[in-house]
């Protein structure tokens, strides 16, 4: 007995395959946070879930135990911030975390200069106790 030759495959079943495992990819990617910082935010009792006021990106900035300032992630340094935050909009939102270890001394000057080129639209996160 010989076997049938076939000329095309049916990838119907594959595609459906790997649309279902982006599905699950993406869902479960959407609750994934990671903090690469691992910074130990304060304790508050009025804590309440984060969520955008809009649909424009915010800048997060973070300073670690060490004093390090952090923006998206990325080292920065204090003396850039009046640069970094020249041509900002107004109505941008800025997320700030500070680590409970960092001296107080280094979130005043990050929120001295946010006010200074009057940037108000300002989070500060903390965790519930």
């Amino acid at each position: 007995m010989q076997m049938k030759r076939f000329h095309s495959m049916n990838v119907v079943p594959l595609i459906d395959v790997m649309l279902v495992l982006l599905a699950i990819v993406l869902m479960t990617a959407s609750f994934v946070v990671h903090d690469a910082l691992n910074l130990d935010l304060p304790e508050t009792q009025s804590t309440e879930a984060y969520q955008s006021k809009t649909d424009e990106v915010a800048m997060n900035f973070s300073i670690d135990s060490k004093n390090a300032l952090f923006l998206d992630g990325i080292p920065s340094s204090y003396q850039d911030l009046t640069t970094i935050l020249q041509d900002i909009n107004p109505n941008k939102p800025i997320i700030v975390k500070i680590d409970k270890q960092a001296n107080f001394e280094y979130f005043i000057k990050l929120v001295d200069a946010l006010k200074l080129k009057q940037l108000n639209n300002l989070t500060i996160l903390t965790k519930a106790e």
